[in-house]
């Protein structure tokens, strides 16, 4: 069975060990050094792009991931710096790509502290090195994709018709203490993010895109979430009972708009009720597999898609069928 990870990151350590980590406490975030972001480590497995990798896809059987730059990145860098950054990510995913085609794909690293640029960078890595979308992590500037300066990042990744991945960062300003400061131990910092913080982040990320009218303004534009929905999936319907008669303004409901517009990966999710919701609500054809490596294990993930109870059709869709649709991806 042929099977795509789309949500599977790497780190060039090269250029993130030349981040400062003031430029992140800038931002508001909080970085004890016992709490350092594994991309900030050294000797993580993030950084391996060559055999180690490869061997613990093959151990699992996945046939391709699509690697995208964990955090920090260019978020926390300056304009001109972000942009200098972004390039040469991913011109460095992109020889990675090229040595290993038929395992690897890129998502495009971009400054999206400069918008304009980003959005040039996005046609760049899409045309001419060709990656299938982009990954954003996050606010930039404590600011959504919503906000008006990243409407040209937003049209871009429409006419160019890839998929932008919406992914968690740490918490904007100021969200850190006035949400998960004063708890125990580290389970403040934990909670802040993969424990709870990342998902309802990115969950109000795409309820601003489609609150804001940017989804409308956009129709064609295609948004990625993993972990199974970030908790979308079972509010849809609240949604439409308390937002989507206020928000007559916009073409469709809010339900309507984010089942259009949306899809889902598993990443770092393997649960089989959490599943079962995205699952009647989305539809297989709209849910694709992604394990979150290496934050999450290979051999968990797929062991958790061969197991779902699904049709052996709705497994080949969801293992590969609907990433290949939507990303383009040429089989082997």
């Amino acid at each position: 069975m042929r099977i795509v990870a789309l949500e599977e990151h790497f780190i060039r350590p090269d250029l993130v060990s030349k981040i400062d980590p003031a430029a992140i406490a800038a931002r508001g975030w909080p970085l004890a050094d016992a709490s350092q972001p594994a991309s900030m480590k050294r000797d993580s497995p993030l950084e391996d792009v060559g055999q180690g990798r490869l061997d613990s896809m093959d151990a699992a059987g996945i046939s391709v991931q699509v690697l995208s730059s964990a955090t920090p990145g260019p978020e926390v860098l300056e304009p001109t710096e972000a942009i200098a950054f972004s390039k040469a990510y991913n011109d460095g995913l992109a020889l990675t790509v090229k040595e290993h085609p038929d395992r690897y794909a890129g998502f495009a690293t971009l400054p999206l502290v400069a918008p304009e640029a980003a959005a040039d960078e996005l046609e760049r890595a899409v045309t001419e090195l060709g990656f299938v979308g982009t990954m954003v992590n996050g606010a930039t500037n404590n600011k959504f994709l919503d906000a008006p300066e990243f409407d040209i990042v937003l049209g871009r990744a429409e006419k160019l018709g890839v998929p932008i991945y919406v992914h968690p960062n740490l918490p904007v300003a100021g969200i850190f203490d006035a949400w998960y400061s004063g708890l125990p131990g580290t389970t403040g910092f934990t909670a802040s993010m993969a424990g709870w913080g990342w998902h309802s982040e990115t969950a109000v990320h795409i309820l601003r895109l489609v609150l804001s009218g940017a989804l409308d303004r956009h129709p064609k534009l295609k948004i990625v979430i993993g972990h199974m929905g970030e908790g979308l999936p079972i509010m849809l319907e609240r949604f439409d009972d308390k937002i989507t008669p206020e928000a007559s303004y916009l073409s469709r409901s809010v339900s309507q708009t984010i089942l259009d517009q949306v899809w889902i990966t598993t990443s770092g999710i393997f649960s089989v009720p959490s599943f079962l919701s995205t699952l009647l609500t989305f539809g297989a054809e709209k849910i694709m597999f992604s394990v979150d490596y290496p934050y999450a294990d290979n051999n968990r993930g797929t062991e958790f898609l061969r197991a779902l109870p699904v049709s052996p059709a709705d497994r080949l869709a969801i293992a590969s069928g609907n990433a290949d649709k939507l990303l383009g991806l040429n089989q082997p």
